[in-house]
């Protein structure tokens, strides 16, 4: 299956940072091999530029496409994850409300609904740079803009992490070991290394969002699934 291509200098960035990280990581006579995942000088640095880069030419890219076509994909990126045993064992989804340049989430939110499963939404607490789980039974009436121009809830009280089955998370890139690069604020590597989550996460992009590597670090929570419009891929089995 095809995959999208890393813009040329960023590719040549990522080879030479990964080239860089295989000979740090080779065992030296008399002392101890660099840990793999730890950090490095510079390391940092490179991986902003990828990501920068890489961001830059996903949202160009989707940009292209016609608000007809964009709404074929992600209904059919929708119905792959419905297809999904994942979806099917879950009784509680948790769902991102799609923005600019986002698979939109409506299709799923509906025949989750259709399907007696309790949706969840994230509500964005900016002041403790925090995603907060609430749960909402319609996306009119329960749904409105925020101060930052998010769709999120309008209120309700927080859901336990730990009784959600499958969370559903955007992102602008994922790569084929269930990396993900979001829009660089960690809201959602904060929310998904949650000590009390035990949730399938599936991501949900477009197969123009998926390439061979995209720059990780320590700090990045992998997806178990991504669904797109061509298929979905298993990185983990689901937890729910």
């Amino acid at each position: 299956m095809r995959r999208a291509r890393l813009p040329r200098r960023a590719a040549i960035v990522l080879q030479s940072e990964r080239s860089r990280s295989r000979a740090r990581d080779r065992p030296a006579i008399g002392r101890a091999a660099h840990p793999i995942g730890g950090r490095a000088p510079g390391r940092p640095r490179w991986r902003a530029l990828i990501k920068r880069e890489l961001r830059q030419q996903v949202r160009e890219r989707l940009a292209k496409i016609p608000p007809d076509e964009m709404h074929a994909l992600s209904r059919k990126a929708c119905e792959n994850l419905i297809a999904h045993r994942a979806y099917r064992k879950a009784e509680v989804v948790l769902l991102f409300l799609a923005g600019a340049g986002e698979v939109d989430t409506t299709p799923l939110a509906l025949q989750c609904w259709a399907d007696a499963k309790r949706v969840l939404a994230p509500k964005v607490s900016w002041e403790q740079r925090r995603m907060i789980p609430i749960e909402i039974r319609s996306l009119t009436s329960d749904v409105r803009p925020s101060v930052m121009g998010l769709r999120e809830p309008i209120e309700g009280l927080p859901f336990p992490v730990a009784d959600i089955d499958l969370m559903v998370v955007p992102g602008i890139a994922f790569d084929s070991e269930g990396y993900r690069i979001g829009r660089g604020r960690g809201f959602y590597e904060r929310f998904l290394a949650h000590p009390d989550r035990h949730a399938t996460v599936c991501g949900l992009a477009l197969e123009a969002q998926f390439f061979e590597h995209v720059p990780h670090d320590e700090t990045d929570v992998r997806v178990d699934l991504l669904a797109t419009d061509k298929c979905v891929r298993v990185f983990a089995e689901p937890r729910a």
